[in-house]
């Protein structure tokens, strides 16, 4: 066997034993960064180590970082993997092309044109396109500046003129909304928090206010974002009915699916979607709800064009040859790009629209599985009832923030907690499709066994400063 055939095989049974991990050590061991730091080398120094040093290093790291597979890793509104995903994702990276010109990137460029234009037309763009992102944040963000630029023409050539620029969006929406605001040069203090009802949506009538408001002192109203799916009640604003607002202001409205823009594969459930063809702008996460690996963000326009139009510069030196449709650097935020379309468009000719969209269902029958027990269970308060695939809750008596973190000191699970409506509540969001109804079941023991024995113990100051906030 030769030298780098050999290595190719080390490097193979690094990654074989990772994957393994996933399945008979579900929860890595919980280990303090100051113990990580004992343990392991992460200095670097003048002179290098041999390939078998690095890699036995490698597999160091691999045994103590979360299993984000694992069917005990419940934390993120990621998790999961498909194997035609991961096996495109690895080669990927021996292919390590760049995904800004077809002479670079090849079939791959085609691959992201076909990707991004199926995409659009599934989100009612029928003409649209669309181009991969490092993540939902800046797809956002890439929404943003469009519409920045189109609310003031002059902005890209001379900047801006002066006159406060608003921008809309549900008081509990990602934070990527405000932090790209901020990035574009618009102010923070320029994003409207409008208020949401019960259920965690958007109210149009206190957006409408707001709008009215902001036009009668003079600033200048821009854009509208809507969320399809927020991040811990997975809520989804009445787009309709905020596109219809849009409209009459002469708004642009942009939609927030990184978490459920894949429920408009699902008959059963894109009704949650319900208007989303009138916006001008979508961002959809495949690494979210599709169980495709870190990170897979696309952003979607259903005007032809904008991209370019706000995105191009000459460069001669790399755009030299071939149609500009093929040639996505001339609409991206980034020159240099990962091609992060392969995996995704692995796992769509793998399972089609119609497999993907009987995932969304099995997902959404998971979250209301969880619920149906929680809250039928005496020690449990269902917070809410699930309006898509985050199932929110606490245990009677015990602070969600302490009880999270016991469950993952003890490596018994991997599970977070977030805010509603001023309180801390345990949040579960069913993205792996790997779960069973039976692992469901094990999660919620797990988190009963702990709850009980932190209920039982005798409370310091500080933990019963915490509890009594949270309950």
């Amino acid at each position: 066997m030769s030298e780098s055939r050999s290595s190719f095989h080390a490097v193979y049974e690094l990654l074989d034993r990772a994957r393994t991990r996933q399945i008979t050590e579900p929860v890595a061991p919980y280990i303090s960064a100051d113990e990580l730091l004992d343990r392991i080398d992460f200095d670097l120094s003048e002179t290098g180590q041999s390939e078998e040093q690095v890699l036995e290093l490698l597999d160091q790291v691999a045994a103590v970082t979360p299993r984000t597979s694992s069917r005990r890793f419940l934390n993120q509104l990621f998790a999961g993997k498909d194997d035609s995903a991961l096996a495109a994702e690895l080669l990927t990276v021996i292919l390590n092309t760049s995904l800004y010109t077809y002479k670079a990137a090849g079939a791959n460029a085609i691959i992201e044109h076909t990707m991004t234009r199926h995409m659009a037309k599934l989100i009612g763009f029928e003409n649209g396109e669309g181009v991969f992102a490092p993540g939902g944040s800046m797809s956002n963000f890439t929404a943003i500046v469009m519409a920045r630029n189109e609310a003031m023409k002059t902005m890209r050539e001379d900047g801006h003129d002066g006159v406060p620029m608003i921008l809309y969006t549900s008081e509990v929406s990602h934070y990527s909304i405000t932090k790209g605001a901020a990035m574009a040069g618009l102010g923070r203090s320029n994003v409207r928090p409008v208020a949401c009802d019960d259920r965690g949506r958007m109210i149009p009538a206190k957006l409408q206010e707001a709008i009215e408001k902001d036009i009668e002192a003079g600033n200048r109203p821009f854009m509208i974002n809507a969320t399809a799916g927020t991040t811990v009640l997975g809520s989804f604003d009445p787009i309709r009915s905020i596109s219809a607002i849009a409209s009459e202001f002469g708004l642009w409205l942009h939609v927030d699916g990184a978490l459920g823009g894949t429920m408009i594969l699902s008959e059963k459930h894109r009704h949650l979607l319900d208007g989303v063809e009138n916006a001008n702008s979508v961002t959809w996460d495949a690494h979210k709800l599709m169980t495709v690996p870190l990170v897979c963000s696309v952003i979607l326009v259903r005007q032809p064009g904008m991209l370019v139009k706000h995105f191009n510069e000459d460069a001669s030196y790399l755009f030299q040859s071939d149609d500009d449709d093929l040639n996505f650097g001339t609409r991206a935020l980034q020159c240099g790009r990962r091609n992060d379309a392969l995996k995704v468009w692995a796992l769509w000719k793998r399972h089609g629209d119609k497999g993907l969209g009987e995932h969304m269902d099995y997902l959404m029958s998971m979250a209301q599985h969880a619920a149906s027990i929680i809250d039928r269970d005496p020690e449990m308060t269902l917070t809410k009832t699930p309006e898509s695939v985050n199932v929110c809750f606490e245990f009677d008596g015990v602070s969600s923030p302490e009880l999270c973190e016991e469950l993952r000191r003890q490596s018994r699970l991997i599970v977070g907690y977030g805010d509603v409506e001023g309180r801390d509540v345990i949040r579960i969001p069913f993205v792996n499709p790997d779960l069973t109804f039976d692992h469901i079941e094990e999660a919620l023991e797990e988190i009963r066994t702990v709850g009980r024995e932190l209920r039982s113990r005798p409370q310091t100051a500080a933990s019963e400063a915490m509890r009594e906030s949270c309950c």
